[in-house]
């Protein structure tokens, strides 16, 4: 490797590993603020937050990588560029392409690993993060006391406590409703003062009570009445201990093989097996359509003959036998026609439902491709557009970037929505944007090769006189 390759490639890491932290994070808080009032307030721990987050970030490792590359090349080039580097390297005779070539190859490869990692370990990312992510929104949120409020997160209790005392533990004037037990309210217990804390690593609460009552409904018991003739009996303590099971705020982990028929938990093969099985299934349906709807047309013959229980039927009583069949034909046809009518509208949204689901598989394994090629892509558009404006740092850079990243991902977005519906093959609209910007790419790689001054005032200033001048 000689040392101009050392040098371009040294310029080149830096930034794309710098870049690629930030648009990592950017993007992964972007998509975790989706979930954020799912996971506020459930006591998950920073163990569960650090599995989810690691989980998350595989997930968005292909889409941060193109915009990573696109804003670290024209840093790179940028920078050689505003210093004079590149200036320097080519008046030695150097072009253009050869100063590119040891960072082609090098996103060339990132390219080729991006595919593979998209396809072996994002969907198996994907898979122990969505089946975390359903556990987590199963579990409940930790306990939360609120003064003079009643607090029903407990199975078969609703607890009130006016006053909690500053140590966290000590209560004051505590209402519990027990119906742990079945019934509505049938046991309430008032107490004086208590004392709440866990035990055996949080998977008890205990409740110490202190100088208060209990009171028992029991008219749903066989109508026992005490001495007084009341359905309910009281029974005072200065001293009692409730033990409540926490088991209901444990976070339940699901057998992870429940989630794996979802299309982003598949690799290319799995996707394409499914995706053939669905089209097979479509145009199976599609065919045996005139069988299944062939039921509904039946043919018969009116009852129009002149005679009837061996009478002879003439003027207007044939007249009235034949109305009388007429408005039975019309009757059933028009019952034929609406059951023909439902039987097909249903029979078509199961068909169109198998389409746009084959269509939404295929679309994942062309994903994989297009997200990989997405990389080459802004590297050719990111470095020949950095050595022309020949701007380093974060500014220009990240403007420019921004701008062909949303470009890129508004043009993914509708051709996605496209193939999913129908309106175009899902090759054809998954490719669309790289096939729309990577002729961008090699118009700027030809415009810096030659030394243009594309983006600069001047040269938009003498092509606007230059047209004026051929207009007379």
């Amino acid at each position: 490797m000689k040392k101009l390759d050392k040098l371009i490639l040294r310029s080149f890491i830096g930034p794309f590993i710098l870049t690629f932290a930030v648009v990592e994070f950017i993007l992964l808080t972007q998509y975790m603020l989706k979930y954020l009032d799912e996971l506020v307030g459930k006591d998950l721990g920073a163990e569960v937050f650090g599995e989810l987050l690691f989980y998350f970030s595989l997930n968005m490792a292909p889409v941060a990588m193109p915009l990573a590359v696109l804003l670290s090349s024209l840093m790179t080039f940028g920078t050689l560029g505003e210093h004079h580097e590149l200036t320097a390297i080519k008046t030695s005779g150097i072009a253009l392409p050869r100063i590119l070539r040891p960072v082609f190859f090098l996103v060339v490869g990132l390219s080729v690993g991006a595919f593979f990692f998209n396809n072996t370990i994002v969907p198996k990312a994907n898979l122990k993060a969505y089946s975390l992510l359903w556990d987590i929104r199963q579990k409940k949120p930790t306990m939360n006391f609120k003064e003079g409020a009643f607090y029903n997160g407990l199975p078969g209790y609703s607890i009130k406590i006016n006053k909690k005392l500053a140590d966290g533990k000590s209560l004051q004037d505590v209402m519990i409703y027990d119906h742990s037990q079945g019934g509505s309210n049938t046991k309430v217990i008032l107490a004086d003062s208590g004392r709440m804390y866990t035990k055996y690593n949080d998977t008890y609460l205990i409740l110490e009570l202190f100088d208060g009552n209990m009171y028992v409904d029991q008219g749903n018991a066989g109508n026992i009445r005490n001495n007084n003739g009341d359905q309910f009996t009281r029974q005072k303590f200065d001293e009692s201990k409730i033990v409540l099971s926490l088991a209901s705020f444990n976070l339940d982990r699901t057998r992870e093989e429940l989630f794996s028929d979802n299309k982003m938990m598949k690799d290319i093969s799995q996707l394409t097996q499914v995706t053939d099985s669905l089209r097979r299934y479509s145009n199976k349906e599609q065919k045996l359509y005139a069988p299944n709807v062939d039921p509904f047309y039946m043919y018969f013959k009116a009852d129009t003959g002149q005679v009837k229980n061996g009478l002879r039927l003439t003027g207007k009583k044939v007249e009235k036998k034949l109305r009388e069949p007429k408005a039975d034909v019309i009757t059933i046809a028009i019952n034929k026609a609406r059951n023909v009518k439902s039987f097909t509208a249903s029979y078509l949204e199961r068909i169109n439902t198998t389409i746009r689901d084959a269509n939404n598989y295929e679309i994942e394994i062309w994903r994989k491709y297009t997200q990989s090629a997405a990389i080459l892509i802004m590297f050719l558009i990111g470095a020949p557009l950095g050595a022309i404006i020949k701007k380093g740092g974060l500014g220009v850079p990240v403007l420019i970037s921004i701008i062909f990243f949303i470009l890129m991902y508004v043009m993914a977005i509708l051709g996605e929505k496209w193939a999913r519906e129908g309106l175009v093959s899902v090759g054809a609209g998954m490719w669309g944007a790289n096939l729309i910007l990577l002729p961008i790419g090699l118009f700027f790689l030809y415009q810096a090769r030659n030394d243009s001054s594309l983006l600069e005032i001047d040269f938009w200033r003498k092509l606007m006189t230059r047209l004026r001048r051929n207009k007379i």
